[in-house]
């Protein structure tokens, strides 16, 4: 995959001066769907650090019940608190995965930092075991570096 292709595209949609920031992580999540095969729900979680819960933002995907994490629950939650990338090869060998369908197999989260805070994620399972590398986590930390500057 040619991530560096997919970089103006990223910025364009996030730049777009018509609709709100929720309209354009809705449209950045179709592009990230529709530009590569194994990205099958992309999707953004908020953080609510008051309640330490992860809240469910704008997605593509199937429907998932998983609206409000805590922290520390699931992968996402566990990135909430590590404040680090979590790269799951296979879904069935983790012990603290929340299973959102029998058609997952794989999920990459990266936390979106705003001036050095952790405030959400981007979320994105797979219906294929181990497609994520490390090409998949340096482009979705510069979407994020993207999405940061809509805050």
């Amino acid at each position: 995959m040619n991530f560096e292709s997919l970089k103006p595209s990223v910025i364009s949609i996030l730049s777009d001066h018509h609709g709100s920031t929720d309209e354009k992580l809705k449209n950045l999540c179709l592009f990230l769907s529709n530009s590569v095969t194994y990205y099958n729900w992309v999707g953004f979680y908020f953080a609510n650090h008051d309640t330490k819960t992860l809240h469910l933002g704008p997605y593509v995907g199937a429907e998932t019940d998983h609206t409000i994490i805590p922290f520390g629950k699931g992968i996402c939650g566990q990135v909430a608190e590590s404040n680090a990338n979590f790269v799951v090869p296979d879904v069935s060998a983790q012990d603290n995965y929340i299973a959102c369908s029998f058609t997952v197999k794989s999920e990459i989260v990266v936390p979106l930092f705003v001036n050095g805070k952790n405030i959400g994620q981007i979320d994105i399972d797979s219906h294929v075991i181990d497609p994520f590398t490390e090409a998949d986590e340096r482009f979705l930390e510069f979407v994020n570096q993207e999405v940061a500057k809509l805050f």
